[in-house]
């Protein structure tokens, strides 16, 4: 019996942020991981933007800026797997996981994977709060124009209604 094995591929949505040390520096080593992870193709990635830190109570402009990205990616991790790749590539670039929402080398979060809905501890799916962060809209726009958040919509809409408040 002749038994094929087909390794099922995902689109994600990575967002990338630094705010702390070389964040360019920070940036492109990330995506270079990432690039030669083998489980892992980049697609795109978007333009960094900078922008102003958010805390629990908003926008903290005494704090350092972010550098933000998107990048995309396919991907024969299942979620948590590709989560815990993301948190490895954070640790080897000294983020440490302190306060919530503080300042931190690296940041990789998954956006969207697969247009999955789920929620749970650990990872919940899409993003809970992409659909109100101009800083993960604007990049996505950017290299994915008709994208569509699960359960929020179209990005190109969404960062229109952010941009215009």
């Amino acid at each position: 019996m002749n038994v094929q094995l087909r390794r099922i591929e995902a689109d994600a949505v990575i967002a990338v942020g630094s705010n702390l040390g070389d964040r360019t520096a920070t940036f492109m080593a990330a995506v270079r991981a990432l690039a030669e992870a083998d489980d892992i193709e980049v697609t795109a990635i978007s333009t960094p933007i900078e922008t102003v830190a958010v805390r629990p109570t908003g926008e903290d402009a005494d704090a350092p800026a972010y550098l933000n990205a998107v990048v995309l990616v396919r991907t024969t991790l299942a979620p948590r797997a590709l989560l815990s790749r993301l948190h490895d590539i954070e640790r080897a670039h000294g983020r440490v996981r302190g306060e919530r929402w503080g300042d931190r080398t690296l940041d990789l979060d998954i956006i969207d994977y697969a247009g999955m809905q789920s929620s749970a501890d650990d990872l919940t799916l899409p993003h809970p709060r992409a659909h109100e962060r101009v800083f993960v809209l604007r990049p996505w726009a950017e290299v994915a124009p008709d994208a569509v958040l699960p359960g929020h919509g179209r990005i190109a809409d969404l960062l229109a209604e952010l941009e215009s408040r």
